[in-house]
């Protein structure tokens, strides 16, 4: 098994930077760098992370994510989502309110470089977790601090913190050819998102951070951001707020920006029969290394709020297929009513055949499940004065084709699609999560 290089040793460089803090001459670059590029880990922090991510570890390893782990219920009372586990936190992790996502470029050429910054990362995520800032040791006046400082003092918020792998890390860089999952790779366009963007979609790595405040979810990937640096850079990035599903058994089901109940039928963390069959990669994988983990699918989709503002609610209602106010479904009962599609009203059917929940439902797509995690954003205002608002759709799946097979149906005949557009986004492989300190995101990828 391949060995993290220059673990725990708070002596060496990271690989790829100097071993000098920032001369004044570059303030101003750093000043007003992107995010991608600001700030600069002077010699030795990134190793000093390790440590001190070690040192405070916590006695238990349970599995984060579990559906029998308290991941699943962390909220204000505890605060604290466990980090090291079998599986990776923020998947069946009780939806927390806030996220940033982030896509990466790794630049780097050496394997070593890139497995040291999956070993930092994993490192200063068991501390952002807990609440904790990048290390513990006193900050030097005559260099950058090793941590940003945003998020001193307001606690961990329930943050998690999930990685994924891209199918373009698999090339001939780093010898990863052969060990790219089959599930992983590019399926092409599918129906409906012929308006996707180049430089908002897809990136060699991912970083999924979610808690209970915007400014620790900022906080996280700024960070995680800043220790990259010299190794991979931030292609595009995304926050969300308000969360646009339910994945807690008692959390209430949220509504879009349309203003509908969105994610009634989601998939519960305490559903684990589900779980298996449709979240958790299994034995059946070509790749050892992903059993255990999932496949994350994300997708910008944008919603042209002042044309819906102006459709009629019985025309909404008819595209969801949903009651607005209640969330029932149009066949009748209360929200959590499973809907009944051979239902008739005044000699038509009671869900339009192109509704969104029938074209969605798993009884209509051969008991095709996904778990939804998705957030709403707003990115202001576009060039033409509109809102520029939409849903940043997040599903993670024991296999990408069980997206495709809802897209393909979804982007060819929803009602739906006469407001949205698809945007950006991608697939990652999640591998299984960090077992105990010491270990990195997808170790086992590189054995």
């Amino acid at each position: 098994m391949t060995q993290l290089p220059n673990q725990g040793d708070p002596a060496g460089p990271p690989a790829g930077r100097p071993d000098r803090p920032a001369d004044p001459g570059r303030r101003r670059l750093l000043g007003t760098a992107a995010l991608g590029t600001v700030g600069l880990l002077a010699g030795g922090v990134a190793g000093y992370g390790i440590r001190a991510a070690t040192e405070s570890a916590p006695a238990g390893t349970g599995t984060a994510g579990d559906s029998t782990d308290p991941a699943n219920s962390a909220g204000p009372d505890n605060g604290v989502v466990p980090f090291y586990g079998a599986r990776q936190a923020g998947i069946t992790t009780r939806q927390q309110e806030q996220m940033m996502f982030a896509a990466f470029d790794v630049t780097t050429m050496d394997v070593r470089a890139l497995q040291q910054l999956l070993g930092r990362w994993a490192a200063v995520a068991s501390r952002y977790t807990q609440g904790q800032t990048t290390s513990g040791g006193e900050p030097a006046p005559n260099r950058p601090p090793d941590d940003t400082g945003e998020g001193m003092d307001l606690g961990a918020h329930s943050l998690t913190i999930t990685v994924g792998f891209g199918a373009s890390l698999f090339d001939e860089r780093f010898g990863l050819t052969d060990k790219m999952p089959a599930a992983l790779r590019p399926f092409g366009m599918l129906p409906g998102e012929g308006d996707m963007k180049a430089d908002i979609s897809g990136g060699d790595l991912c970083v999924q951070a979610c808690a209970d405040d915007p400014q620790v979810v900022f906080h996280a990937v700024r960070n995680l951001t800043r220790i990259a640096r010299g190794t991979a850079v931030l292609r595009w990035s995304q926050l969300g707020f308000g969360r646009a599903s339910a994945t807690g058994t008692g959390q209430t089901t949220p509504r879009n920006l349309f203003g509908f109940k969105d994610g009634t039928r989601n998939i519960h963390a305490d559903e684990s029969a589900d779980l298996e069959a449709d979240v958790w990669v299994g034995q059946e994988t070509d790749q050892e290394w992903m059993s255990g983990g999932s496949y994350l699918i994300a997708r910008k989709i944008g919603m042209i709020i002042e044309s819906w503002d102006a459709t009629v609610l019985s025309e909404q209602e008819r595209i969801f297929g949903r009651a607005k106010q209640s969330g029932a479904p149009l066949s009748g009962g209360t929200e959590f009513t499973a809907p009944n599609f051979g239902a008739r009203t005044g000699g038509a059917d009671a869900i339009d055949v192109n509704a969104h929940i029938r074209l969605a439902a798993a009884e209509q797509n051969n008991g095709v499940r996904i778990l939804r995690r998705g957030y709403n954003y707003t990115d202001g205002q576009d060039a033409t004065g509109r809102l520029d608002a939409g849903l940043f759709f997040i599903a993670f799946q024991k296999d990408p084709e069980q997206f495709k097979v809802l897209q393909t149906k979804l982007g060819a005949h929803d009602l739906l699609n006469e407001y949205i557009v698809h945007l950006g986004g991608g697939t990652w492989a999640c591998p299984p999560g960090v077992s105990k300190a010491g270990d990195w995101f997808g170790k086992a990828l590189f054995g």
